[in-house]
């Protein structure tokens, strides 16, 4: 238990970390400074109050699973995302590290537990996946302008510029030669458009 107290000592007044405890019976025995500054919204002494006043509904099993954890494995450390209530109608996320607490004796007595805010790192991390999301969203519909620019297009322009070609040589009058050498240059400046598009896109 010494090492217990010598942490509230050292962590008591800390600005970053949360640091609590309950007691056998789910309710608060120790809460830190950041913890009471962070949460008073919710309640002003917390001690004696039951552990779950400040989370979402959901989480509840959580603690009670990790907790189960701790006292099957008293010499580990076992981590818990939970959710609190920011006085605003939602939620900031926390992270925590959990420890069974024994007496003397080798009674459990309770759960030691060390979080922090991880509300922003959530917010990120968020904000990535979406844009994944989004960038493979863009990869598929590339590949299909890709597709369809490369076999959908090009094929009949193909075809057109053949044909052109085909039609140019035969005896036709000065006009309507003219007329297929343009029909020629456009369609094999199309293609070239269409060539770089297809480049520009796949690199």
């Amino acid at each position: 238990m010494n090492y217990f107290e010598e942490t509230k000592k050292l962590l008591d007044n800390s600005v970053l970390f949360y640091l609590i405890t309950t007691g056998m019976d789910g309710n608060y025995s120790y809460i830190n400074g950041h913890y009471a500054k962070e949460f008073s919204h919710i309640n002003n002494n917390f001690v004696g109050q039951p552990y779950h006043i400040t989370m979402h509904p959901d989480d509840m099993n959580t603690c009670v699973e990790v907790s189960m954890k701790c006292f099957e494995n008293p010499d580990k450390l076992f981590p818990a995302t939970i959710r609190k209530h920011d006085g605003k109608g939602s939620y900031v996320y926390t992270q925590w590290e959990y420890k069974a607490m024994f007496d003397d004796e080798k009674n459990p007595t309770g759960i030691f537990c060390l979080g922090y805010n991880i509300t922003k790192y959530v917010a990120e991390e968020l904000e990535l996946q979406i844009a994944q999301q989004q960038i493979e969203k863009n990869s598929v519909t590339m590949e299909k302008i890709i597709f369809q620019q490369s076999h959908l297009i090009r094929a009949p322009l193909s075809n057109i510029i053949g044909l052109t070609s085909i039609l140019d040589k035969t005896l036709l009058d000065s006009n309507t030669s003219n007329i297929c050498d343009m029909i020629l240059e456009s369609s094999n400046q199309l293609d070239e458009v269409i060539r770089s598009i297809v480049n520009i896109a796949r690199t």
